[in-house]
């Protein structure tokens, strides 16, 4: 169906704009005048000729997503129609790739399914926490909380993400950066200052000798170790994507200093956060493990989340699995035991989730402050070694000049 672009004015005198679809211009001012609005300008929207190429496309963002959750959820608070508000919210966003998604789920839903059916139609964009939460909201007669709920949840998750991805890039960016300025070093400066010793007949220094040794084996084999990076970079991302290969990647990530406590604390405020978020919207317990277990994002984790499922499907507590795991320290355990007890699971799962949230914003700033003084040593002790023996035969030549 063609989509025309429009430009209008409302009885009060302000300016509209959007899209709409229509089978031709005379249905779409008609659905315009059915608004209420005076057309000042109507006309086709140009056709994307990469609409059809799905990597040339935006990606869609978790803030596209919070924003769409939320507005979504203040219209049914309104009381709109389920159709009548994804239409608006499809002509409002300005992400061309989620405004195709959310058309195609006004259609499925103009159809007669069910909004969590339509959206479980595009795992890319709505995973199975987001679809299994919009199903129980349906159920329950609460979906608009239940959407203020998700997009809260999103927010927080993305938070911790970039947290974490942060602590994570800022010394793999330093330590790049170093072996990039000593690559060049070694590779066009070296050889300079090698052509000039050249000439001082004289036997160089130890630390010279072995940075131009270095030089030589570099220049000679830059191809080979490009090609190695190279390689050894597909081969981890292959076996990266075995269930082995991210068992033992995963379990390593846990036990690495620094990182491995981040990645723990982070990997629990997801864990409690989920689950609570889940039980708080009326999914059943075994059914929001299985969702949890799976969007977890680490093998090790994911298992643990599993065990726990069996001894509930058994009749035993959750707590038990959980205090045999590594992963989870006394205090997480208790509180989840006490929740239980009471009947506040979902209350003390949202405590344990704030509480490791904070540890991960500590952490995140110890890691910080740790890392800069030693990355700071590494750069200036690996440039400057360079620098160094370099200056050391001219030193040499000075010194027998001078006797």
């Amino acid at each position: 169906m063609p989509v025309y672009i429009w430009v209008a004015e409302t009885t009060r005198g302000k300016v509209l704009k959007g899209e709409l679809e229509a089978v031709n211009e005379k249905v779409a001012r008609a659905q315009l005048r059915r608004r209420r609005l005076t057309v000042k300008k109507l006309k086709p929207k140009p056709k994307d000729l990469f609409e059809n190429i799905e990597f040339l496309q935006p990606k869609i963002k978790s803030k596209d997503i919070v924003i769409f959750t939320r507005q979504f959820s203040t219209m049914i608070d309104a009381g709109l129609p389920l159709v009548q508000g994804l239409n608006i919210l499809a002509e409002q966003t300005a992400n061309p790739s989620l405004k195709k998604v959310l058309k195609e789920v006004c259609k499925d839903v103009e159809g007669g399914s069910g909004l969590g059916e339509a959206l479980a139609k595009h795992p890319k964009v709505f995973d199975d926490l987001f679809v299994n939460l919009v199903v129980a909201g349906e159920a329950g007669g609460m979906l608009d909380g239940v959407l203020q709920r998700l997009a809260a949840y999103i927010e927080k998750a993305q938070k911790l993400k970039s947290q974490v991805k942060g602590a994570m890039t800022y010394p793999i960016v330093v330590i790049s950066i170093a072996i990039l300025v000593t690559a060049v070093i070694l590779i066009f400066v070296i050889p300079v200052f090698e052509d000039m010793f050249s000439s001082f007949g004289k036997a160089l220094p130890l630390p010279t000798q072995i940075v131009i040794a270095i030089s030589h084996f570099l220049k000679s084999n830059v191809h080979y170790i490009i090609g190695a990076l190279i390689a050894f970079a597909f081969l981890f991302k292959k076996y990266r994507n075995t269930r082995t290969g991210r068992k033992q990647t995963d379990t390593l990530a846990l036990k690495i200093p620094l990182i491995g406590s981040l990645l723990k604390k982070s990997a629990i405020a997801r864990f409690t956060r989920t689950l609570g978020t889940m039980i708080k919207s009326g999914v059943p317990i075994l059914e929001a493990l299985n969702i949890v277990a799976k969007t977890s994002g680490n093998v090790v984790l994911e298992e643990v989340i599993l065990e726990a499922r069996s001894s509930i499907a058994e009749g035993q507590p959750i707590a038990e699995p959980l205090a045999e795991a590594d992963l989870f320290p006394p205090m997480v355990v208790q509180m989840i035991s006490v929740g239980e007890s009471t009947g506040a699971l979902e209350t003390m799962l949202e405590k344990v989730a704030d509480f490791y949230e904070d540890e991960v914003d500590t952490a995140v700033a110890a890691l910080t402050s740790m890392l800069e003084p030693i990355l700071i040593v590494f750069l200036g002790g690996t440039i400057g070694g360079l620098v160094v023996s370099m200056y050391l035969p001219i030193f040499q030549m000075a010194s027998i000049v001078g006797s």
